[in-house]
């Protein structure tokens, strides 16, 4: 009996004892977490896709509030959630949270299988990846897409799918949410994360190319031949050619489109804009525009009157 109750006393003993220790751990090495983290993962969408230059929506979370006792919030965004998103956070935060002009994802290759014809065939791993590794492709433009489709397994948001007659992937501007997945994916960086722009109109170089004019053209009738019309013809100073290839900086861009007329290869396209009239023959008065038939019944009054 007595045994007994010497064991029950010292297991109570060593039990008093570690709960001790363990209360006395637990305040000296406690690590504090902010309440705010938990409440800002919440409004962020949960993608976890790393667009927002973080890994994953924790990540961003912690950026966020960091970024809120510094005094700033200034370059984080989340494409996926957007202005929306962005605009509840900075509330819960008590920030203000700076425009930011949302991005779409664009494919700056025009190499379709007419105007990019196939010179071999690949036998092996049918990604991106594996075809890059082993050269050019099956075409003779080493820089245009490879048509495998990495771009479209990294999208998780189904804004990129495969055009079967082009053999070039296509992105849904209202499913795309920039989160550069896509971009990663390709090992090639044919495809960039674009401002929309106004109206979701816009005017870029969709080729890579960097090959002087007459090996580009061989390999590709629509590649970019850095021929400098387009630099030329653009009145705000938005076009630049480095390495013979021309690039449209978006923030400079008034899209007067004057540079897709002057591309002899039509390498530069225009998005979402409405389509050009018809032209009509026209007769100058003053400083008016009026048809043939206007111009020469001004002409016959004029006439009269004199």
């Amino acid at each position: 009996m007595n045994f007994i109750l010497i064991a029950i006393i010292v297991l109570g003993g060593i039990a008093l004892i570690s709960s001790v220790v363990l209360y006395v751990c637990s305040k000296k090495f406690a690590v504090y977490e902010d309440p705010r983290l938990a409440q800002v993962s919440a409004v962020l969408p949960g993608a976890n896709c790393g667009g927002c230059g973080y890994p994953g929506c924790s990540g961003m979370a912690a950026a966020l509030v960091k970024g809120a006792d510094a005094g700033s919030l200034e370059g984080l965004y989340c494409p996926v959630g957007g202005a929306e998103t962005m605009g509840r956070v900075a509330d819960l935060l008590g920030m203000a949270v700076a425009n930011t002009e949302p991005k779409v994802a664009v494919v700056r290759c025009n190499g379709t299988c007419e105007l990019r014809p196939r010179i071999a065939e690949y036998n092996g791993l049918r990604t991106c990846t594996a075809m890059n590794s082993c050269g050019a492709g099956e075409t003779g433009c080493g820089y245009g897409c490879l048509g495998c489709g990495d771009c479209v397994k990294a999208c998780s948001f189904g804004a990129i799918t495969m055009n079967p007659e082009t053999g070039l992937p296509e992105v849904d501007e209202d499913k795309c949410t920039a989160c550069g997945a896509c971009v990663k994916a390709c090992p090639r960086h044919i495809i960039e994360l674009r401002k929309k722009g106004v109206k979701n109109r816009r005017v870029y170089v969709r080729c890579v190319n960097k090959d002087k004019g007459a090996a580009a053209m061989k390999a590709c009738k629509a590649a970019c031949i850095g021929c400098g019309k387009c630099e030329k013809e653009c009145k705000f100073e938005a076009i630049t050619i480095v390495n013979n290839l021309s690039y449209i900086d978006s923030d400079k861009c008034r899209l007067c489109r004057k540079c897709v007329e002057a591309c002899p290869t039509h390498a530069i396209v225009a998005v979402n804009f409405p389509a050009p009239r018809p032209k009509t023959d026209t007769g100058m008065t003053g400083n008016c525009t009026k048809t043939s038939e206007e111009a020469n019944v001004e002409l016959k009054q004029e006439e009269v009157k004199a």
